[in-house]
């Protein structure tokens, strides 16, 4: 039976979906796994969204709460708001008690992946503080450590991303994901497509 991989993230200006795009080629790269991206709602009007400046959401599926249920494995992505998870993302999962009343989500592996604005915007804060919500809900924290090898230690290009995740700098919105840090994307999806799989196999 496949292993199901969900990659669940808001994004406004499309980083992190550019992120979610490689996390699910990554994961898909697995044999055996099948990899779904789902997007959380949008909580602001369309009014305020345009005076943002942010684009039009693309045509991936919206996701709800139960979906959650189904996934052997889930890569949260968002945006940080001041160190922390985007408020859509955070109302997403604020809509999980139902899930979490019922421990539905308990023994599931999740990963997290992320976007700030500079280099001390929350590169490290923003996944640390994510962590309650899979800690409430029992699931199992899947880092990626140093698994990425010798791009973790770049040092002479701009990256994103830490041991927590896989991660991207928005600046003011004009820099996009360079190719180190879509590839440590794809690593992660790959990384933790492989621990869901092994997880199912043994359970």
């Amino acid at each position: 039976m496949a292993v199901k991989v969900y990659v669940v993230y808001y994004s406004m200006y499309g980083h992190v979906a550019k992120l979610a795009e490689e996390i699910k080629k990554g994961a898909a790269s697995v044999e055996g796994v099948e990899v779904k991206l789902w997007q959380v709602p949008e909580t602001l009007p369309e009014d305020v969204l345009g005076k943002m400046g942010a684009p039009p959401k693309n045509d991936v599926p919206i996701i709800s709460p139960n979906d959650l249920v189904e996934a052997d494995g889930v890569l949260l992505g968002f945006p940080t708001r001041f160190g922390m998870m985007a408020a859509q993302f955070k109302a997403f999962m604020d809509a999980t008690g139902g899930l979490w009343r019922t421990q539905q989500l308990a023994g599931k592996p999740a990963g997290i992946f992320y976007s700030t604005g500079s280099q001390g915007g929350g590169q490290e804060t923003t996944p640390l503080t994510a962590i309650t919500q899979l800690v409430h809900h029992g699931m199992l924290f899947v880092p990626i450590g140093y698994t990425f090898g010798a791009g973790m230690f770049e040092m002479e290009k701009v990256k994103g991303g830490s041991p927590y995740g896989s991660g991207t700098f928005a600046g003011d919105g004009s820099r996009q994901p360079s190719e180190l840090e879509l590839e440590q994307a794809f690593h992660q999806g790959k990384y933790f497509a492989g621990i869901a799989k092994k997880l199912k196999a043994a359970a």
